[in-house]
């Protein structure tokens, strides 16, 4: 591991002689360019030059001996060592602690907000209840006291009794089967947060299907062939591959006519003997806003209502009591308020003055009022924004999906082809909203490497022939089929610790 280090930063400190000041080293370098500055065995040079085209971004050139090109024009910052890449690094550590710490505090304040408030305030309005009913029941209770908001909580709250003692655990004559419910917590957090990244383990499944499709074609791959399973670009593909190269010890190669192929002879190397699928590449799982009934997020939806009300109300009782100050005595106030039909909050009011709390309609004002507010505002915003975001996010799935079906489409065709002939499965993960700009925008992706020739058929509509990519793919079918795998088969075993 040492001396593959050591031989790595010497290729490396060659590139950067090689690209000071000498205009002719532009076009890049070549394995034997840098072997003759390094006199390091010409195969270890071909294995770890991806390395270096993966960490300084380099691109691939062909020229027309076949000989391939390694070329830095972004200049050697790396990708992965020197300070940008820490500090790189550490934001997006510090970034993604922030995150996880936010959300942890975030989901113990919804607990004890939307649950533990939403408890209080229904308490609140029991016991208001309770003291209104004994006031009646003593000749001393008002009907005043029934009116407006109070009078429709109570109401709800006496349905709710009801409800509750003439519940049964029977239904028809047969025990109710409970089922088995989601933890409310993670209900909750399901309708806020949404639920975790359905392709949160897509680059390992990316790898695997490559891999996979490596073993069961010589261990030889294009760019085009890679681009259907990745979906991406011709220049973002690129970059992938070569990091794929530096990760699985793999080569670029030129054939005869000068198509680059990517070789990985050490993934053939396996005792598993199974057959595997070629071009299967996987997709992409759509985003869900929350794995809750509509039911049940609608409940969610109500308390926090309950909560947001209760909190206008407690607010707004408390800026009407602080104003009576101006004009009444403190109990004239209190008793103004009860007059005008608002018990809960003198009753909430005259049991924190018991409680030796100074200025309870203060107090009331921020911790029932405002805090509630604020909590609902953000209650309703991040799923808001979450489902918008969501929104774009598969959109950009779906499209990703898309083009994987339309390379793979151009790959296997290659002739007369229109956008009218990109019709996905019928699967929501396959279909973008603008199905021909989707199209379009695969044939201009896979088009920005393989110019196709365009022709106008009779309706008018542009036909495509990828006849440059039909040349490359027989120059790779060729390649492939030279390709001689029976020096990388394991053999029989020789040594066995177990004897």
């Amino acid at each position: 591991m040492k001396n593959d280090n050591a031989d790595y930063q010497r290729i490396v400190a060659s590139l950067k002689n090689r690209s000071r000041g000498n205009l002719r080293n532009l076009r890049g370098a070549t394995a034997v360019d840098i072997c003759a500055l390094t006199a390091l065995p010409l195969h270890t040079v071909r294995e770890l030059l991806p390395k270096a085209a993966d960490e300084y971004s380099g691109h691939l050139r062909v020229t027309e001996s076949g000989e391939i090109l390694y070329h830095f024009p972004n200049g050697f910052i790396s990708k992965y060592r020197g300070f940008r890449a820490f500090l790189k690094k550490f934001t997006s550590k510090t970034i993604s602690f922030i995150k996880k710490a936010s959300a942890l505090l975030f989901k113990i304040w919804i607990m004890v907000m939307l649950i533990g408030y939403f408890i209080l305030f229904i308490a609140l309005a029991l016991l208001t209840v309770v003291i209104s009913i004994a006031g009646k029941s003593d000749g001393k209770g008002r009907s005043s006291g029934g009116s407006g908001v109070f009078g429709i909580f109570e109401l709800l709250i006496r349905l709710w009794f009801y409800s509750e003692i003439t519940k049964t655990n029977y239904d028809y004559g047969q025990p109710r089967v409970r089922k088995e419910k989601r933890p409310m917590h993670k209900a909750i957090f399901s309708f806020v947060f949404g639920e975790e990244d359905p392709n949160i383990n897509w680059d390992e499944q990316l790898n695997k299907s490559v891999i996979a499709f490596l073993q069961a074609n010589k261990g030889v791959i294009s760019l085009p062939e890679y681009m259907i399973f990745s979906g991406e670009d011709s220049l973002e593909a690129e970059k992938s591959i070569l990091t794929f190269c530096s990760k699985y010890s793999g080569s670029p190669e030129a054939t005869e006519d000068g198509t680059i192929v990517y070789r990985f002879d050490e993934l053939l190397m396996r005792s598993d003997t199974g057959t595997f699928k070629e071009l299967s590449p996987g997709i992409q799982r759509l985003k869900k806003f929350s794995s809750n009934t509509t039911s049940k997020n609608i409940a969610f939806i109500l308390i926090n209502t309950v909560n947001l009300i209760f909190g206008t109300y407690f607010l707004s009782q408390s800026i009407n009591f602080s104003q009576m100050l101006s004009s009444y005595y403190y109990m004239s106030a209190l008793e103004k308020i009860v007059e005008e039909g608002s018990k809960m909050y003198a009753y909430t009011h005259m049991i924190l003055e018991y409680l030796n709390f100074s200025n309870p309609h203060i107090l009331i004002g921020i911790v029932l009022g405002v805090i509630p507010l604020v909590f609902s505002f953000f209650f309703w915003i991040i799923p808001l924004l979450r489902s918008i975001l969501e929104k774009k996010d598969n959109e950009k799935i779906k499209l990703k999906n898309f083009k994987r079906f339309g390379f793979n489409k151009i790959w296997s065709s290659l002739k007369k082809i229109s956008i009218k002939s990109f019709i996905p499965p019928n699967n929501d993960e396959f279909r973008p909203k603008d199905l021909a700009a989707a199209a379009d925008r695969v044939i201009k992706d896979i088009g920005a490497v393989y110019s196709p020739e365009v022709e106008i058929d009779e309706s008018g509509a542009a036909v495509y022939s990828f006849n440059e990519l039909e040349r490359e793919k027989t120059a790779l079918n060729k390649y492939r089929s030279s390709v001689d795998t029976s020096k990388l088969l394991l053999g029989k075993t020789v040594f066995d610790s177990s004897n």
